[in-house]
């Protein structure tokens, strides 16, 4: 299982519409996508300035592939991201998941 964390920054101000949006548009699009096993967002406030990490936890790289395409540490982008995001990080990162809690 691999993990595909982005990291973004928007104005504080606008952080709550952010979260709206990437429950209603960035999580189903990943969840659409074929290998994908979840999806979650989280943020943290830090002034004027939220961040928010998005964790995307995949099959595969052939999965990831599916969605980002083939240079799959690009960052994807949404055309709505101009309207929050301070900038446009070109790059996400990957990891290997080694270990995880047993299921119940």
């Amino acid at each position: 299982m691999i993990v595909r964390m982005w990291h973004g920054r928007v104005p504080t101000t606008k952080a709550d519409e952010y979260a709206q949006f990437t429950v209603g548009r960035a999580i189903p699009d990943y969840r659409s996508v074929k290998g994908n096993i979840s999806a979650h967002v989280l943020q943290r406030r830090e002034g004027d300035v939220t961040h928010f990490i998005t964790l995307t936890f995949w099959d595969d790289l052939e999965s990831i592939k599916g969605f980002a395409g083939e240079d799959v540490e690009a960052a994807k982008y949404y055309p709505e991201d101009k309207e929050f995001l301070l900038e446009f990080e070109p790059r996400v990162v990957h990891y290997e998941v080694v270990g995880q809690e047993p299921s119940h």
